[in-house]
């Protein structure tokens, strides 16, 4: 029996024809206020999904190219296009161009390999998958966008992304929508499962956690996942909600990291030490770790925690000069 594969059940909220703005869940995460210093250049996602709209002006700039491993299109591998939605949505948060029109992405001047591994039904096999994995990691990829999931644990599925991370790619997963609302009963989906992956569930711009969300031992950290504006198909835009929304604010986030990082340290970090600097820049919400992971996805973090100290500092120095005593460090 062939085992298959669906993008993570979404649902859409609107689809508008025209939008200008910065979604509130780029906001959230607190991209912009590192846009100063990078806006993800020189990095590659695969976004490995149902495909996207090349010709969406949010969007034609940042495709550096793609290949379609589905049924559609009699199979040919030269159209990617997206007939579904789901992948011109996860394109958009990741990395829509910042162009004073349309929406902007978490790293707008990232570049993007469409890995068109789910068809316009959202449905995908897993040998498709693999083969797209296979592909990404050919192309030198940075980072791997996966908003898709199945019960079933496939042992080449899993070899190949071992490969990936191995290669030192980020592969980034979506929890699911299965959640039941009960944090002792586990919800998974693969490749989700998989310890190797980054697995992100999703909470609402009031940093409550979303109901849909799987819960599980294998949750890495949350992002904004519910009415989620984004790019779709012919041109337009549409707010969606899913943990399939919130997997892609992490793989752009990563996309800004992975430059900041780099740059910091002046070498090329591997996929552990890049996973810690995700890490670094979550913040617990107080829900269990099965729900959230180690928190909610906060780019800003270190800079946040550099003022407290700094301030304690100065604090320290006041008081010994007031007080007229020896100041110990």
């Amino acid at each position: 029996m062939m085992q298959s594969v669906r993008g993570i059940p979404f649902t859409i909220v609107q689809q508008l024809n025209e939008v200008n703005e910065v979604p509130r869940g780029i906001e959230l995460i607190q991209a912009p206020k590192i846009w100063q210093d990078t806006r993800g250049e020189g990095i590659k996602i695969a976004v490995v999904d149902t495909g996207c709209d090349i010709n969406h002006p949010d969007l034609k700039d940042r495709i550096m190219g793609g290949r379609n491993f589905t049924d559609d299109d009699q199979g040919n591998p030269e159209i990617f296009q997206d007939y579904n939605g789901h992948g011109t949505h996860v394109s958009g948060t990741i990395a829509a161009t910042e162009n004073n029109i349309g929406v902007v992405g978490v790293a707008p001047e990232a570049s993007l390999l469409i890995v068109k591994v789910l068809n316009r039904h959202g449905v995908g096999q897993h040998d498709w998958i693999i083969k797209g994995i296979k592909y990404a990691i050919e192309q030198n990829v940075d980072i791997i966008s996966m908003s898709l999931g199945g019960p079933d644990d496939n042992p080449e599925l899993y070899r190949v992304i071992k490969q990936a991370v191995a290669k030192n790619i980020l592969v980034v997963c979506a929890a699911g929508n299965e959640g039941d609302g009960n944090e002792l009963t586990d919800e998974f989906a693969y490749p989700g499962r998989y310890n190797e992956v980054i697995c992100v569930g999703a909470v609402n711009f009031d940093r409550h956690s979303s109901d849909f969300t799987s819960s599980h031992n294998e949750v890495d950290l949350v992002a904004p996942g519910e009415e989620i504006l984004s790019t779709y198909i012919d041109g337009k835009y549409a707010t969606l909600s899913g943990t399939s929304m919130a997997t892609p604010h992490v793989s752009g986030a990563l996309a800004l990291i992975k430059v900041f990082a780099n740059q910091y340290f002046d070498r090329q970090l591997s996929e552990p030490e890049l996973y810690a600097q995700l890490i670094k820049r979550t913040i617990p919400l107080g829900f269990s770790p099965k729900v959230e992971g180690n928190g909610i996805l906060y780019l800003t973090v270190p800079e946040h925690l550099a003022k407290v100290f700094d301030q304690e500092f100065a604090d320290k120095i006041i008081r010994a000069c007031a007080g007229g005593a020896s100041l110990k460090i």
